[in-house]
């Protein structure tokens, strides 16, 4: 259901942006108006945030072995 609420939101979105186009840039149809950029870039923003997820933290173990690695590397230089 998500799924098909973005799609329908960026089709909107994107007929609202040929439209201002059409109406508010002079008729080139390859400049959008400030606003209904904006409102894109926002719009793209929100998935990407929705879609990335902060990477999960290292285990105990496995931080152990790095903070090893990189002190025997210190001791070597």
């Amino acid at each position: 259901m998500a799924r098909i609420d973005e799609t329908r939101e960026v089709e909107l979105a994107k007929r609202n942006a040929r439209a201002m186009t059409m109406t508010q840039t002079d008729n080139d149809p390859d400049r959008i108006d400030r606003k209904t950029c904006r409102y894109i870039c926002d719009a793209v923003g929100e998935r990407l945030q929705q879609s990335m997820r902060p990477e999960p933290a290292l285990s105990s173990r496995l931080q152990q072995l790095l903070d090893e690695m990189q002190r025997q590397e210190t001791g070597r230089h």
